[in-house]
């Protein structure tokens, strides 16, 4: 059965992934592997006030719950998605790299992710 540290190795392997990171919803590392000066923990910690101001919008908009969300800046893009009730999955991507593709990759397998926090 597939692991959290493959899931990780996984994405990180992918082309254009400079980090992929999996955190608890508190911001605390779970496990991540990036390319330097990522700094795993130090982009966990900024994620959960991301994703409570993505929730609350959700709950304001009636739109439910959040499950992924994607950021684009200057230098590539952000990837977030809830896991489960408590850990979140976070990904960097360089502005080439496949988003469509990784964005349908983590929905089809949206299940089987989950399965492993």
């Amino acid at each position: 059965m597939p692991t959290i540290r493959d899931l990780v190795t996984t994405l990180r392997r992918r082309e254009g992934v400079d980090a992929a990171i999996v955190l608890g919803r508190d911001g605390l590392l779970i496990d991540g592997a990036s390319s330097s000066p990522h700094d795993p923990e130090g982009l966990a910690a900024h994620v959960p006030p991301l994703a409570l101001a993505a929730v609350e919008l959700g709950l304001a908009s009636q739109r439910g719950e959040m499950g992924l969300m994607v950021l684009e800046y200057q230098r590539g893009s952000v990837v977030v998605a809830a896991l489960s009730t408590e850990a979140y999955l976070l990904v960097l991507l360089e502005p080439a790299a496949n988003l469509a593709n990784l964005l349908y990759e983590l929905r089809r397998h949206r299940t089987q992710i989950s399965a492993l926090v």
